[in-house]
């Protein structure tokens, strides 16, 4: 079975506490809770870049090897592969 991520950010949805909602209180598995709300995005207006953006800070990990320049790379690469940026 193929890991669940958000179709907008990316986010691994590995725990169900961090699935999206819809307005009737059921469950959106296609978002993350941080992406979508209550049948809505929470950041309707913001733009591909500015998600990649966003993200690039919980992705990097220097104990790791994962730096700036890597994370924007994966965003910018996963990014235009998922639902909300098709």
């Amino acid at each position: 079975m193929e890991k669940q991520i958000c179709q907008s950010c990316g986010m691994p949805l590995a725990d169900e506490k961090l699935i999206a909602t819809e307005k009737d209180g059921t469950l959106n598995h296609e978002y993350c809770l941080y992406c979508y709300q209550n049948g809505s995005f929470t950041e309707p207006n913001i733009t591909m870049q500015e998600m990649a953006d966003m993200c690039v800070c919980c992705l990097i990990n220097e104990e790791d090897g994962f730096d700036e320049s890597a994370a924007h790379k994966m965003m910018n690469d996963l990014l235009p592969t998922l639902n909300r940026w098709k």
